[in-house]
């Protein structure tokens, strides 16, 4: 039967288990007569459309900031006649040179203290000295838990690192989650959010932001941090490493996972191409693009920010042979879900053999039950084969 609900794949299964799960819950006002696959579909799509874009306009502290070409932050002088031909140069030989470009020694001053809090020096230095010590939170996972997950995790770390702008106990439930199994988890602040955040400032717009040099030195300090993070963990004795991304934490995380082979899994909540691509036209950041789009052309801010981008260490086959798994949303209006089945595609093309889920939501409703019940479920069932 073409309508049949278990006789698809699973991401149509999931997909048609959460429609039907909605409409009959929240909207029992619905006249059965009506309620088709293809019809809640259609219905569905544009409760959770409306959704994201209620979610979107509550933050009403975006701010279009001014264009910056930034150089001071990559080795060029504010007086370059020609800037753009200086990003582009300077992003070139950072791609070519990567793994140099993204290399992190330990720190030498990590403390954990009693809150279980671990801080260190980042291995770049910014104009904000807030930003420049990481803090991580760590929790570690529960070995007196009996579950069908968790029977020897004790050299089991995942380092998770959170969506752009999270706050500082944002995405804990997950992490409780994870650790709830015997998994232990260290979740990174990104640079310039919460205990990180430069004074003076509501939102981390220097690592998403219309300074060009400013955004690629942010990023890459956060996939430096991450990589002192992996570090100490692995001083720890924590030889099973994972790591966990959603949205810029998926970025970052990706780029890491190719650059440091003591990584065995990586896992990610909303997957996309260019950092490029996510900027002039998504929905959440349609406020940087309004600060860039006078300035540059989209073809030019995917050379300039190629080297935090994903997709250029793709197409490079870097990482082709690693265990991922990656979750995106139907009706994500961030990273579109064309630019993720791009990214997909890419990777297949090179040699990689990605895991993934689509479920029938956005970038915010991922956060809402069932989505993040199944989305959760799948991901810690993959961290703990993986792992393994």
């Amino acid at each position: 039967m073409p309508n049949s609900l278990l006789s698809s794949s699973p991401n149509l299964c999931a997909l048609r288990l959460c429609v039907i799960f909605f409409a009959f819950f929240f909207s029992p006002a619905l006249d059965c007569k009506l309620l088709t696959v293809d019809f809640l579909m259609h219905w569905f799509e544009r409760r959770i459309r409306r959704y994201e874009h209620r979610r979107w306009t509550t933050d009403d502290n975006r701010r279009v900031q001014p264009f910056h070409w930034g150089l001071e932050h990559i080795g060029g002088s504010p007086d370059e006649p020609n800037p753009g031909a200086f990003v582009r140069d300077y992003a070139r030989r950072a791609i070519a040179s990567s793994m140099d470009w993204y290399a992190a020694s330990p720190a030498t001053d990590y403390v954990l203290d009693r809150e279980n809090v671990l801080t260190f020096t980042s291995s770049i230095e910014s104009p904000w000295p807030e930003n420049n010590t990481v803090h991580a939170q760590l929790f570690p996972g529960r070995q007196s838990i009996p579950s069908r997950f968790s029977s020897n995790h004790s050299g089991h770390a995942v380092l998770l690192l959170p969506n752009w702008n999270a706050k500082w106990h944002g995405q804990n439930g997950l992490c409780h989650w994870i650790q709830r199994m015997g998994i232990t988890v260290l979740k990174m602040s990104m640079p310039y959010h919460d205990r990180r955040m430069a004074h003076g400032h509501e939102r981390a717009d220097q690592i998403c932001g219309p300074n060009i040099g400013l955004t690629l030195q942010a990023n890459r300090q956060a996939v430096q941090d991450a990589r002192r993070c992996l570090h100490w963990l692995e001083q720890q004795g924590y030889t099973r490493l994972g790591i966990l991304g959603t949205s810029i934490g998926s970025s970052v995380g990706y780029i890491t996972l190719v650059h440091d082979e003591r990584i065995r899994a990586g896992g990610f909540f909303h997957v996309s191409t260019y950092y490029a691509d996510v900027i002039s036209q998504g929905m959440t950041t349609n406020h940087v693009w309004e600060g860039l789009r006078n300035h540059v052309t989209v073809d030019e801010l995917r050379e300039y920010w190629a080297p935090i981008s994903p997709m250029p260490y793709v197409e490079r086959s870097m990482g082709a042979g690693r265990n991922t798994f990656m979750v995106y949303g139907k009706y994500d209006p961030t990273m579109l879900p064309e630019l993720t089945r791009q990214m997909l595609d890419s990777l297949r093309r090179h040699g990689a053999d990605p895991r993934t889920l689509e479920l029938p939501c956005g970038h915010y409703s991922l956060e809402l039950a069932p989505f993040s019940y199944i989305a959760g479920y799948h991901m810690l069932s993959f961290f703990t084969q993986s792992l393994a």
